[in-house]
């Protein structure tokens, strides 16, 4: 995977940065899993598993944590 696509942490607003947040943790499971084939038919199984989505959870608050940082906490 060659795609450049994310240039900054830097983003304007907490949203912003949440919704960065979300894209990082979708872009890793795109590099660990390439195959949108294999990533569409296991969607079915962790999207009814509480384990998992709370799992993916703890993931995007981690990028969150990480963007907010970044963003010395939207220079407040």
């Amino acid at each position: 995977m060659s795609d450049f696509w994310l240039g900054s942490l830097v983003t304007d607003t907490p949203q912003a940065g949440f919704e960065l947040a979300i894209k990082l943790s979708r872009m890793g499971v795109k590099y660990t899993q390439p195959s949108a084939e294999v990533r569409d038919r296991l969607r079915p199984q962790y999207g009814e598993d509480a384990t998992a989505l709370i799992a993916s959870s703890q993931v995007v608050a981690t990028n969150f944590q990480t963007i907010a940082a970044a963003n010395n906490y939207w220079r407040s």
